[in-house]
């Protein structure tokens, strides 16, 4: 094994051990990977956990000017380890010179974008954590290079978990407050096949521009959960019914709801919708449940407790003890970080819109 490497995934451990931006961790920690895996250009995304969707990216300059044509390859066409198949694959990492046995050419990702743009292979890690994903580790090597080798990939296995955890828990934060007042009506956004604007209103402009904030990118691209909810929906049929939705949390915000969807007019090529509205309570709950690892009883407890339920009212919905109740409570309160039933309501009321 690398000399290195042991020194590093200490370090490593460390920093996925810290709270703060999940931008800035995924930053570091792809400074901190270079150092044993050495590599050209890399991307890190943040994911819904439901629809597998980017809800924000780290991307290396190089990689974004050829992230469309990637994202076209995850969604409209077939190619090897696409991240949907390694988010249900025993091993959730894998190398595409691996995948094709060392006969890059056989992948047309490779053959149309990944060799134009110079890069020669490709590291795929979904970001797992006890069965669900939070997130994509993609790294990329250029011709010159050699290619990925096994203990490389080994090694990004064996911080898959520990990655997963970090973006988990910088994915919900009971904020005290946030800064601004939630949008009311629904911001839209009409593009072309292309993704090029054809139209917008006020309430888009202002989330597309949050948006770009919070990903660190000019006013001039459009922000990848975006791209990648438009490609889903592009890549849906009548028949399908995969959601091209994501809900994204932004510092400071309520949750986010971006939802695409196909048009269908006189024009031969297809136009896409996307919304912006504010995540309903649904949606919020059922991030805040994953993100807190909330049993499937402190579900029940919670939905109880949002609804205005007492103690003895859920002990006898649930069949069980008030004092079974009031333990299952405590644990909400620690896994969600408050300290009593009147501030985790009025937090959910108050901070992310849930009614």
């Amino acid at each position: 094994m690398h000399t290195k490497m042991e020194p590093v995934r200490a370090e490593l451990l460390k920093l996925s051990q810290g709270k703060g931006c999940s931008h800035t961790y995924r930053r570091a920690l792809m400074n901190l990977l270079r150092q044993v895996i050495p590599f050209d250009a890399a991307c890190c995304t943040t994911v819904d956990p439901e629809s597998l969707l980017s809800t924000g990216s780290v991307t290396d300059e190089e990689v974004e000017i050829i992230h469309d044509s990637l994202f076209e390859y995850d969604y409209l066409r077939k190619d090897y380890i696409p991240y949907h198949q390694l988010v249900k694959a025993v091993d959730s990492t894998a190398t595409l010179s691996g995948a094709t046995k060392g006969q890059l050419t056989r992948s047309a990702r490779y053959r149309n974008v990944l060799s134009p743009a110079g890069f020669s292979d490709e590291l795929r890690a979904a970001l797992m954590y006890k069965g669900v994903c939070w997130g994509y580790l993609t790294l990329f090597r250029r011709f010159g290079r050699p290619l990925f080798t096994e203990e490389e990939r080994v090694f990004i296995a064996s911080l898959v978990p520990v990655i997963a955890l970090r973006l988990r828990r910088s994915s919900f934060a009971m904020p005290a407050e946030i800064e601004a007042e939630s949008e009311v009506e629904l911001g839209i956004l009409v593009l072309d096949e292309r993704l090029g604007t054809l139209s917008t209103n006020g309430i888009a402009d202002r989330w597309l521009s949050r948006l770009r904030k919070w990903e660190r990118i000019d006013g001039t691209v459009l922000p990848r959960p975006i791209r990648v909810a438009c490609f889903r929906a592009l890549s849906v049929s009548t028949t399908t019914t995969s959601p091209a939705k994501s809900c994204v949390h932004l510092p400071g915000y309520p949750y986010l709801t971006v939802r695409a969807s196909k048009l269908h007019g006189l024009e031969h090529a297809p136009r896409l919708a996307v919304s912006f509205e504010t995540a309903g309570p649904a949606d919020t709950l059922r991030l805040m449940a994953e993100a807190c690892e909330l049993s499937e009883r402190e579900k029940q407890i919670l939905d109880a407790l949002i609804r205005g339920m007492s103690t003895k009212e859920l002990a006898l919905s649930l069949h069980i003890s008030a004092y079974t109740v009031q333990d299952h409570i405590k644990s909400i309160f620690v896994k969600t970080g408050v300290t009593s039933r009147r501030e985790l309501v009025w937090r959910l009321f108050s901070r992310f819109g849930v009614v």
